[in-house]
């Protein structure tokens, strides 16, 4: 029977490091205001790369530990996407010389990397593709309104990617993506405007869904809390981690968080994370984890599987 497994990681963050002392200083706030509100020392920005060139940068990370022959879809989640077509998926084809693959740029909000990873394992079951390189990447920075300090002090610029591949190995694997259509208007962004959050009704949805998501999926699993190893939730705000954390009854140790370090980058949060985990060695052979994604849209989307 076929199922995925991933076979490599890679990530990239730009070389602009951003701290909260200079954020602190320029937006007029006292000293530890944005940590004790986001969690959040520093985050990156990309002040001249481009979102393509930054994705590709995370995909040659991810090329060092595995080579590039036989990759045959390479799917890209963004919200900050510069062009409609081609898309950045096409660029990473272009620019790594990937012939015959299939290319898609998947626009789902801050859980696009869930959905995603979710349609590039059924391309792998349906036996189109054998070898799926799925990335998520954004250049946030760019659509910070400086004058919302909601906004403007958790949003960072990053890339992650996963190779993942076909296996006969027994491996795991469920998830869980909906959308909560009366929700649409309380993060949102237009291509020529700033990104605007309701940060209350953000934080109240994203504490509440994620955790009815999340039992489905375990539901669906027929599986407890108690079986996962780690849960990699989207890194948003710590807040929003914690309440995440303390609705399901689970101890913190099992929530990985990277947001202090590397501030929220929308599609880029989850490959970031699972790249660190893996050079971190916090991943083992048969591990259960949870990923869990959620925002604009209002999407949100779990994915239980084994590493």
């Amino acid at each position: 029977m076929k199922n995925i497994k991933i076979t490599s990681t890679g990530s990239y963050l730009p070389n602009t490091k951003i701290t909260d002392k200079e954020l602190e200083e320029k937006l007029k706030l006292e000293k530890g205001y944005i940590k004790k509100r986001t969690g959040i020392e520093t985050r990156y920005y990309a002040k001249e790369e481009k979102i393509e060139d930054m994705a590709k940068k995370a995909v040659l990370d991810l090329l060092k530990k595995e080579e590039i022959k036989d990759i045959d879809l390479i799917i890209t989640s963004t919200t900050t996407t510069n062009n409609l077509m081609p898309g950045i998926s096409n660029y990473i084809q272009e620019e790594l010389n990937i012939e015959n693959a299939i290319t898609l740029d998947i626009l789902a909000g801050c859980s696009g990397y869930i959905n995603a990873l979710d349609v590039a394992r059924l391309y792998i079951l349906a036996g189109i593709s054998k070898k799926a390189l799925v990335v998520g990447v954004d250049i946030l920075s760019k659509y910070v309104d400086e004058e919302d300090v909601a906004t403007a002090v958790v949003l960072s610029d990053g890339a992650g990617a996963i190779l993942l591949e076909e296996t006969t190995e027994e491996k795991m694997y469920f998830s869980q993506i909906e959308a909560n259509i009366d929700k649409n208007k309380i993060l949102t962004c237009k291509s020529d405007e700033k990104i605007q959050m309701k940060g209350k009704e953000v934080y109240k949805y994203a504490v509440t869904k994620t955790v009815e998501n999340i039992n489905k999926l375990l539901e669906k699993a027929e599986l407890t809390l108690d079986d996962i190893k780690y849960i990699v939730p989207h890194q948003s705000n710590i807040k929003i981690i914690k309440g995440i954390t303390s609705r399901l009854k689970v101890d913190e140790n099992k929530v990985y968080k990277n947001i202090k370090d590397v501030g929220n980058t929308f599609c880029g949060s989850i490959p970031i994370a699972i790249d660190q985990m893996k050079k971190e060695n916090l991943l083992k052979d048969k591990d259960k984890i949870i990923l869990i994604g959620y925002g604009g849209g209002l999407n949100t989307g779990s994915i239980l599987l084994e590493i």
